[in-house]
């Protein structure tokens, strides 16, 4: 590696990467494979399904790129799964399938096109594509994963499938679901289990028959809450009903102030 030579000439030409490069936060040259449009498909917006995780989160958006900005179509949250009875587990894979469904919903509900493309209603783990409709096109995005290294049977691929079978257009294979090998191959009875949370209830059974202590430390909230083993997969099939039934964000009741501060400076004569 050569050295390079910090002189007066080096530090006038030193151009400063981009503050959100500089911050670790966008990998540019996959941003720029994901917004560049065709020159002949002039305004035509190109949508991202964004997803990213927090530790105690999961964030879905539809995003279209204009010359302005990022402008969110729409938006799903792990923490609006309490809306419709999953209150525990909000970072886990069947949870992170929820929310593409959910966000999925909101998209196409927005757009119109909620009737005419319902998805995928039954769970299955198969694969999934839209098929496209004599009035309508099916509304298309492409998996934007940020900075998140890409592994088979990573959660980001339950958010993909969630927003797949709730009735969105998004390339993929099954190369990246769990339990993927080159010798087996794509097991949909896995990918099911996964879906359905299923892998949560036998490692909770496996625990209160181990490790009882370990079991109470681990899934105490669950406990608490008087949440079995066995219940996680009704509560999870419940929640995916009572998305595609109403999928509209709950809007909070704002009280007004008690009363009213006047900021204004009183006159001194």
């Amino acid at each position: 590696m050569a050295l390079v030579k910090k002189s007066k000439a080096y530090s006038k030409r030193y151009q400063v990467k981009y503050r959100r490069r500089r911050q670790g936060k966008t990998d540019y040259r996959a941003r720029r494979g994901l917004i560049t449009q065709d020159r002949r498909k002039y305004n035509a917006a190109k949508y991202r399904l964004v997803v990213r995780f927090t530790h105690r989160d999961i964030i879905a958006q539809v995003v279209a790129a204009r010359m302005s900005g990022d402008e969110v179509i729409a938006a799903a949250y792990a923490h609006e799964l309490t809306n419709y009875g999953i209150t525990l587990g909000l970072t886990n894979f069947a949870s992170a399938y929820c929310v593409g469904l959910l966000v999925a919903r909101r998209v196409l509900a927005k757009m119109g096109l909620a009737e005419i493309y319902k998805g995928a209603e039954e769970v299955t783990g198969e694969m999934f594509e839209i098929e496209e409709n004599e009035e309508k096109r099916p509304f298309r995005c492409l998996l934007d994963v940020g900075i998140v290294t890409v592994t088979t049977g990573h959660k980001v691929f339950a958010v993909m499938k969630g927003a797949v079978d709730g009735g969105l257009a998004i390339p993929h294979n099954e190369k990246r679901f769990p339990a993927y090998t080159k010798e087996e191959g794509f097991d949909p009875e896995v990918l099911k289990t996964r879906i359905m949370g299923e892998h949560v209830k036998e490692y909770m059974e496996y625990l209160a028959e181990e490790d009882e202590e370990r079991y109470n430390k681990q899934f105490g909230r669950f406990v608490k809450a008087g949440i079995s083993g066995e219940q996680i997969p009704e509560l999870y099939s419940k929640a995916h009903e009572q998305i595609r039934a109403n999928p509209a964000p709950k809007k909070k009741a704002k009280n007004p102030p008690a009363e009213k501060k006047k900021w204004r400076l009183r006159k001194l004569t």
